[in-house]
């Protein structure tokens, strides 16, 4: 991973908001152990109190760091961890 990358997702994370979002959509993922039952946005904009246009830019954001995918499903959005790049992420500072 290279330092660019890095930056990208500690500044997506950096944000409170978008933090909250991540660890959201994280916890929903761990908590669903089968396949298909991703975080829907719906939840977590209930759950924080913000607005769509303000929750879309959050999602761009963490999804341009590469942290989440997103998916249209129905009328719904979709969500879940990049977790290729979290496992990535973890052994990065290793010692």
């Amino acid at each position: 991973m290279t330092t660019n990358q890095l930056a990208k997702i500690y500044k997506a994370l950096s944000n409170e908001n978008r933090l909250e979002i991540f660890l959201s959509i994280l916890n929903s993922d761990e908590k669903n152990f089968e396949p298909g039952c991703d975080c829907t946005i719906t939840k977590v904009m209930q759950k924080l109190c913000i607005g769509a246009p303000t929750i879309s830019h959050h999602l761009k954001e963490l999804s341009n760091a590469g942290l989440i995918e997103t998916q249209k499903e129905g009328k719904y959005l979709v969500a879940h961890v990049n977790k290729a790049l979290l496992e990535e992420l973890k052994g990065t500072f290793d010692f």
